[in-house]
């Protein structure tokens, strides 16, 4: 049995409510860097160029790389053998972030209660997602989720005869109504079985999955790169402009499901898509 004290997850999660904000992910830089060389619009280059000098004042000025900072989503994946000591690993993970986005001068876009509306002021509570694991560390995810992309989010309850062209066709919906809305080049989080939370919960998690990075299983890596060419087909493009780059990637999770369903999530991510992986 291994002891970690919540001290040190509260300092984790503030660092990487931090970097997240503040600096993209290895695998988005390279793939935004292909993007300006994929793209055959001029309108659509500028755009990209535009994004990517965007990127790399921030880094330089340590501030954020989009105003929207997002409501933390936390992926914990705690193992078996660890015991928490000096509190409550719920409470400590929302201190981080309490700590993170006071300390990082980010904004706050959390509300106390969906209808009164009033500003928690940290961007606290966080939403947090456990999964038990085997072993004796704790792997932790922190995903600031802006809303532009977040609201163009859907769930598909397809019935189990309308097949993978059922999937294409409600992947390839959910990309066309959210349009420019969800701030193109997007990559776009896809859940397929499940229950009707399950899907939504893996569309989120796959956002977390390198975009370099495709499924092992080989009809769903097809899937991947069928559905990210025919998004990239759409026009969209940059900024949602126009152009031959509307997604930078498309990940697939799946699950399995009843014989009477076939249930399909879709969730957007901007083309930051901030995440930050760490393991104690």
């Amino acid at each position: 049995m291994r002891t970690i004290h919540v001290n040190e997850i509260i300092r984790t999660v503030k660092e990487m409510c931090i970097e997240a904000n503040y600096y993209l992910t290895e695998d988005m830089e390279l793939a935004l860097g292909k993007a300006k060389s994929k793209e055959r619009s001029e309108l659509g280059k500028r755009i990209l160029n535009q994004l990517q000098e965007n990127l790399e004042i921030a880094s330089r000025e340590m501030i954020p790389i989009c105003q929207d900072t997002g409501m933390t989503v936390v992926f914990a994946r705690v193992g078996q053998e660890v015991r928490i000591e000096g509190g409550s690993l719920t409470q400590a993970i929302h201190e981080g972030v309490r700590q993170g986005y006071e300390e990082g001068f980010l904004r706050k876009s959390v509300v106390s209660d969906p209808i009164l509306r009033e500003n928690t002021r940290d961007n606290t509570p966080a939403v947090i997602h456990y999964d038990i694991v085997e072993g004796d560390h704790i792997g932790i995810t922190v995903a600031p989720k802006g809303f532009g992309s977040e609201n163009m989010s859907r769930v598909f309850m397809l019935k189990p005869s309308d097949g993978i062209e059922g999937v294409k066709d409600a992947v390839l919906t959910a990309v066309k109504d959210a349009g420019p809305n969800a701030c193109p080049p997007m990559v776009v989080g896809v859940g397929i079985g499940g229950t009707f939370e399950k899907c939504a919960l893996m569309a989120k998690e796959a956002l977390t999955r390198p975009v370099n990075c495709r499924s092992q299983i080989p009809y769903v890596k097809e899937l991947e790169e069928e559905l990210l060419t025919k998004i990239n087909k759409t026009g969209i493009g940059p900024g949602g402009l126009g152009g031959s780059v509307t997604a930078l990637a498309v990940n697939i999770n799946t699950y399995p499901t009843h014989i009477a369903g076939l249930p399909v999530a879709v969730n957007i991510c901007c083309h930051v898509n901030r995440h930050c992986v760490r393991e104690l």
